[in-house]
This record gives structure tokens, C-alpha cells and sequence, in this order.
């Protein structure tokens, strides 16, 4: 659906409807810390705002007022997309997006909309909190961006709606089969649990560059076992040897993380060990952890339901925008991605990607 040169950079569809929170505004929007927290200046929009760039069935159509808008908001929540702005393959993305809401929003029934009103204010009313405390206040965030509450809100609002129409159709069978296949799958796809973890690396995690021996690292792990059995303290002894820059300065701990969010041989170890227990050096691709798992637990059904619901959801999304979306569009007059070359095979192997994420994590 995405082109590659911005993929890494895009949010799914799911995920820009349903965590329209704060978080996302600090991502898209902070500014830089000592201007004025401003989003970045979007350019007027081009040509006449009631041109026509896309009809679809049912009369539906598109201007360009309308389209420059998306596009504003979307830069807005996520200011990396500015740079692509006036990439065709990143336009025909943002105008899939646009006519799939709008489509899938007019679909809803009475519940779906009760829901996705519900939704809407609790989204706006977050938005809304946090750009009045950024300087110079809300109006200017959005007079910045070309915006005003209105366009946030009509965006939120449908996205929300396209998105709870979808999940409206998912039934508790279909639910309830997505939950008993991903745990026939894996026994402890639903277990999280609280570690506390000493990490001694055999590598630099930003460049792979080695740092020390497997023989050096087991001594240095076994060191810090015998501490910790002697009744050391775990934070301290974290601060002090730890090469996990995500947890060293919080006692070497993750709190309630989901096991499967882990390398497999530390993901057995958290789901293996006794609660409070130091364990023996555990090697994975990162080095050997010192581990200590303080709590763990499944969750309910109930608990993770609704999370299987969106996932469902979001399935259909992407069913709808491959297979049916192209049969909904007429016209579209907006540039068309240049014709990308064929690939040609490699000269030699690529160079192995040196590791940057956190220790523990996938």
C-alpha cells in the first residue's frame, strides 16, 4: 500500500484512527525546546481548491481544498511527511486514505456512529488540552498548519467512525477464534510480566562492532550473579554493569511487557523462572542477562478482546483498500508515481545491518 521510500516512516491506517491521542501530538507536533512549539509552516494549497482530483461511485469526489487539508493534517500529526509532500506515490497513498474513510465512515450503522462519537470527543478534548498549553495556544498551532479545530475534528471524527464501522461487524465468534488460534500458536502469546535484567554485551548495539569476547562476557555475568546472590542491590549493580540502555537507569527493569515482545531465549526465561529468582546467564544475539522476573501473569479474554477486534478490523481495512477501493474509483487526475526500474540482483551480498534496538526486544 506504502511506497518504500517513506515505509519506514508511516504510521498504519489502524494506528493513525485509533491512537489520535497526545502521544501522537508530542511525536508529530513538539516543537523544537526553546522556539515556539509550533508545527512546521505548511505551503498554501495549489491551484483552485474546488478543482475535482478524484470521483468514486455514488458521486463521490474530491477537491483539491479537500485533499490539501488531508494532507496538512496528516503533516501536522506527523511532521516526517512533510518532506514527501510532493511525492505522487505519497500523494496516491493520502488519497487512498482519504476516499477509504470516507467510504467506510458512510457505512456505519446507529452504534458504530454512538461509538465513534464517544471516541471523537475524548481525542479532541486531549488534542485540544495539550496544543492550549503550547505557546502561543492552539489557534496558532493550527494557523501554523493551515488548519482550524473544525478540520481536526471532521478528520478525527470520520477516521474514528470508518474505524468503528469496521469493528461493529467483527462478531465474538470471529474474536473468540483469533484469541484460542494466536494461543494454540504460542502458550504464552498473552503472559506479560516485570524484569529486572543486568545485560553484558558481546557488541556495540549502533555499530555491531565487538566489544568484548563470549568468554569475558559469561565471566562479567557470572560476576554480577554471584553479587546479586550475595545479596546485592539490583538497581545499583544495573546501573553500574549494564549495557541495556533502555532499562540501566530504571534498576534494569521492564515493567509489564508483553513476553512476545521479546528474543525468544529471554522471552522463555521470563516465562520460565521462578518469580524473584536470580537466574543463571542467559545468552542471546545482544550478550548474557542477568534476569530476575518480579511478577508475571496471562491475560483474560476480556482483557484482550477489543485489541483482537481492531486487528480484525484493521484486516479489513487493508482487504478493502487492495481489493475493493479500485473498483470504487472513476477518475484521478493526480501525477502518477514514476514507473519504478526493475531490480537487478546484487553484486555481492549486502552488509549485515548493525543492531539498533533494545537488548531484550525484538
Amino acid at each position: 500500500m506504502l511506497s518504500t521510500k517513506w515505509k519506514h516512516a508511516k504510521k498504519s491506517l489502524i494506528t493513525l484512527a485509533t491512537v489520535m491521542t497526545v502521544a501522537a501530538v508530542v511525536a508529530g507536533c513538539g516543537g523544537d525546546k526553546a522556539g515556539t512549539g509550533a508545527a512546521p509552516t505548511t505551503t498554501p494549497a495549489k491551484g483552485d481548491a474546488n478543482e475535482v482530483l478524484v470521483t468514486y461511485k455514488d458521486g463521490g469526489k474530491v477537491t483539491r481544498g479537500e485533499f490539501d487539508t488531508f494532507i496538512n493534517i496528516n503533516t501536522f500529526f506527523y511532521k516526517e511527511y512533510a518532506q514527501y509532500k510532493e511525492d505522487p506515490a505519497f500523494q496516491q497513498d493520502m488519497m487512498k486514505q482519504l476516499v477509504t474513510f470516507r467510504v467506510l465512515s458512510a457505512r456505519a450503522d446507529d452504534k458504530a456512529k454512538a461509538e465513534a462519537d464517544t471516541k471523537t470527543k475524548q481525542q479532541v478534548e486531549q488534542i485540544n488540552t495539550y496544543l492550549g498549553m503550547q505557546e502561543g495556544g492552539m489557534d496558532k498551532q493550527l494557523k501554523d498548519a493551515n488548519l482550524n479545530a473544525k478540520d481536526i475534528e471532521q478528520f478525527i471524527g470520520r477516521s474514528m467512525l470508518a474505524i468503528s464501522a469496521l469493528e461493529s461487524k467483527v462478531s465474538e465468534q470471529q474474536v473468540k477464534d483469533a484469541y484460542d488460534k494466536k494461543l494454540a500458536a504460542d502458550k504464552n502469546i498473552y503472559d506479560i510480566a516485570t524484569v529486572a535484567h543486568i545485560l553484558i554485551g558481546t557488541s556495540d548495539p549502533a555499530t555491531g562492532k565487538e566489544t568484548r569476547t563470549k568468554e569475558e562476557a559469561m565471566k562479567r555475568a557470572k560476576e554480577v550473579q554471584d553479587k546479586l546472590k550475595a545479596g546485592g542491590d539490583f538497581a545499583a549493580l544495573a546501573l553500574e554493569y549494564s549495557d541495556d540502555p533502555g532499562s540501566k537507569d530504571k534498576g534494569g527493569k521492564y515493567e509489564n511487557v508483553e513476553l512476545s515482545m521479546w528474543v525468544p531465549e529471554f522471552k522463555k526465561a521470563a516465562a520460565e523462572l521462578p518469580i524473584n529468582q536470580i537466574s543463571d546467564p542467559v545468552e542471546t544475539s545482544y550478550g548474557y542477562h542477568i534476569m530476575k522476573v518480579e511478577s508475571r501473569k496471562t491475560k483474560t479474554y476480556d482483557e484482550v478482546k477489543e485489541s483482537l477486534r481492531s486487528e480484525a478490523a484493521e484486516t479489513q481495512v487493508y482487504d478493502f483498500v487492495e481489493k475493493e477501493l479500485p473498483t470504487i474509483i472513476e477518475t484521478n487526475t493526480l501525477p502518477k508515481p514514476a514507473a519504478t526500474p526493475p531490480a537487478t540482483a546484487p553484486t555481492a551480498p549486502p552488509a549485515e545491518a548493525p543492531k539498533t534496538e533494545a537488548p531484550a526486544t525484538k
